[in-house]
């Protein structure tokens, strides 16, 4: 699926392409020491067990997702065009992870929190502030709810990586997500908003 924005995300750590590969739990040892240019004896000094290895690729993924943001803000000003392009930029990061990854996380305690302390204080904060921006620039409507808006795109976030929500192997990640965001935000946005999103939503 060819994305509609001129922007190309950042790569995956070498660790964290495997997993969203083939899950956390598959890969073996030495596939995974090999991807680091690792020897198995080296990658288990480093990391004493696939938890440990998880919790570090996952830090450093949620920091290579907040630079690319940055990226990304810079080639739209207004705060529909962010929110859909966010969007855009987590389906095509599902798009290339298999489903597996996201049932093995929801295994690592650790890194299950990382994942949800990261949307508590990231991504409820970065919501929160597009949706005002964009109430201010007359493009969401000014009725609604800012803060619970807001708790209602976070659980909608946790709905589409739940493991066991839907039924195994029938949708893609990236489709669940797809499905459960576009549609609400479209209608969150005023008439103006919904011009400006129309070529992204009917794109993506």
């Amino acid at each position: 699926m060819p994305t509609i924005f001129p922007f190309v995300a950042s790569a995956f750590s070498p660790s964290m392409a495997v997993f969203r590969r083939k899950g956390v739990n598959a890969p073996t040892d030495a596939e995974l020491a090999a991807a680091l240019g690792l020897t198995p004896t080296a990658l288990a000094a480093q990391y004493p067990d696939r938890a440990a290895l998880l919790l570090h690729s996952l830090r450093t993924d949620l920091e290579r997702q907040k630079q690319d943001h940055v990226r990304l803000y810079a080639q739209f000003l207004s705060a529909v065009e962010r929110l859909y392009a966010l969007i855009n930029y987590t389906i095509e990061d599902l798009i290339v992870t298999d489903i597996v990854y996201l049932t093995d996380l929801a295994q690592f305690p650790a890194a299950w929190q990382l994942v949800q302390d990261h949307l508590a204080t990231y991504s409820t904060p970065q919501l929160h502030q597009l949706l005002n921006e964009g109430i201010l620039q007359g493009l969401f409507r000014s009725d609604i709810n800012i803060r619970l808006v807001t708790i209602i795109l976070i659980q909608q976030v946790n709905i589409a990586i739940t493991p066991g929500l839907f039924p195994a192997g029938s949708f893609q990640a990236a489709e669940i997500f797809r499905s459960i965001f576009l549609y609400y935000i479209r209608g969150l946005c005023t008439e103006q908003g919904a011009r400006l999103a129309a070529e992204h939503f009917a794109r993506m």
